[in-house]
């Protein structure tokens, strides 16, 4: 009878033993998922900060290139504006001159008839 008792109780000893150990285990396999888990989220967020990170610098730079080449094509219109003004002024000046010595020459060939022919 001691035999059988003491069998029983080695059994049941073994499996308490069994089931702490699958228990144990399954904390383990659940402990080392959420790690994984874990991590693997990190590293996705890690990804998405790089990501957005290099979108919003691409952004800025666009906007820097943008307003770069906004500033030189206002410049260029700017300095093309004023040569033109400056050209125009300069042109209407000289066909004023012109105009003055054409006007000034014919007043005195005008006179100069009238007195040769009075």
């Amino acid at each position: 009878v001691a035999i059988v008792i003491v069998s029983v109780v080695v059994v049941l000893v073994g499996l308490v033993c069994v089931v702490v150990a699958v228990a144990v285990v399954n904390e383990v396999v659940d402990v080392v998922v959420v790690v994984v888990v874990v991590r693997v989220v990190a590293v996705i967020v890690v990804l998405l900060v790089v990501v957005v990170t290099v979108k919003v610098w691409l952004l800025v730079v666009l906007v820097v290139v943008v307003c770069v080449v906004v500033n030189v094509v206002v410049v260029a219109v700017a300095v093309i504006v004023v040569v033109a003004v400056d050209v125009i002024v300069i042109v209407v000046v000289v066909v004023l001159v012109v105009v003055v010595v054409v006007v000034r020459v014919v007043v005195v060939v005008v006179v100069v008839v009238v007195v040769v022919v009075v």
